[in-house]
């Protein structure tokens, strides 16, 4: 069985070397949708609370929400930290809250004091997907991936060979000293 739950995040980027209206800089709002499988958990009926997929997911994918999202070899990648290192906020501005914890995956760098994710490949709903996978597989039994931006939309469905020893008392995934992080809960050996 499923347990689903889904994320919006807004985003400004471009299609570096694409020929079309995409090569200019242009924002969205994306949603993505992940679904997670495992057994149904007999403690609390469900497969994972949504809300704890939401906040495993927004930990790391809240770097891409009011960001702007460019190739590695994209000439504007200079000149936009040029400009925020002369307006002072290349390291960060005191508004500047919303940030997750940065992060370096071999499709993507997450530069949150600067509300930058620089990328591999184009940053395509595709591309978003593979992101999104590489970051979260070991964190929860995503089953499928859905992205949609604008008018464009893609998924990807993933083989779930191991099942995530849970909490019966909140449902989240126990640490490896068989605890429960959230509840408190301590598994019987």
């Amino acid at each position: 069985m499923r347990s689903i739950a889904t994320l919006e995040l807004q985003y400004a980027h471009r299609f570096y070397g694409f020929k079309g209206e995409a090569q200019y800089l242009h924002g969205h709002t994306g949603k993505l949708t992940i679904e997670v499988e495992d057994s149904v958990n007999e403690g609390v009926n469900m497969v994972f609370p949504c809300n704890e997929i939401q906040k495993t997911a927004w930990n790391l994918l809240k770097n891409f929400d009011h960001a702007l999202i460019l190739r590695e070899d994209d000439p504007l990648l200079p000149a936009i930290l040029k400009v925020y290192e002369e307006q002072g906020i290349k390291n960060g501005a005191p508004t500047n809250t919303m940030k997750g914890a940065a992060f370096k995956t071999p499709l993507a760098t997450a530069y949150p004091d600067c509300r930058l994710v620089v990328t591999k490949e184009t940053m395509t709903v595709e591309g978003m997907i593979k992101i999104v996978y590489e970051l979260l597989k070991d964190k929860l039994n995503i089953a499928k991936l859905t992205f949609t931006s604008g008018v464009n939309a893609a998924t990807q469905e993933y083989d779930v060979t191991s099942s995530k020893d849970r909490c019966p008392l909140c449902g989240i995934e126990l640490n490896e000293k068989g605890e429960c992080p959230k509840c408190g809960y301590k598994k019987q050996s």
